[in-house]
């Protein structure tokens, strides 16, 4: 049912046919890398946080973690991750699965420069075991961003 509301979103971009289906569980980083062939730091992991007015969504490279100070400076509160029924509530994706598509109001997409190193990166697509390969740039726009920041940890 989630990549349901996924394909929705996607349609719009014509790029509901896009989803990769896998045989095996993409729901980590390793997970995902392992199953679509990739390095780790390709995949885009969609990170959940609390605010007052709903959820903050960053999605950055997958090796990268988030910097606590950075996080504080740019959205104005310190980062405090949602727990799983709050990421279902908001986001209508299970932990595993978690996207920018076909999210509820109150969700607020940000992405972090840190994708922009790769030529295609990879986010989930609602569900544990799928995914589709992106440009950050087309990341940007269907995921409807509201803008690029810096909230990863250097390496």
């Amino acid at each position: 049912m989630r990549v349901e509301q996924v394909k929705q979103h996607l349609a719009k971009y014509q790029l509901s046919e896009s989803i990769i289906t896998l045989d095996e569980s993409s729901a980590s980083v390793e997970e995902a890398a392992k199953a679509l062939h990739i390095q780790p730091e390709q995949v885009a992991k969609s990170l959940t946080f609390s605010s007052e007015e709903g959820c903050i969504m960053v999605l950055l490279a997958g090796d990268r973690k988030v910097h606590n100070g950075k996080f504080k400076r740019t959205f104005h509160t310190k980062p405090h991750m949602l727990s799983s029924d709050q990421v279902l509530a908001y986001t209508n994706h299970e932990v595993g699965g978690v996207c920018p598509f076909g999210v509820n109001d109150h969700v607020f997409v940000y992405l972090d420069r840190s994708l922009q190193n790769y030529d295609y990166v990879y986010p989930a697509c609602g569900e544990r075991n799928n995914a589709i390969k992106l440009t950050p740039q087309q990341l940007y726009e269907i995921s409807q961003a509201i803008d690029w920041v810096d909230v990863a940890k250097d390496q």
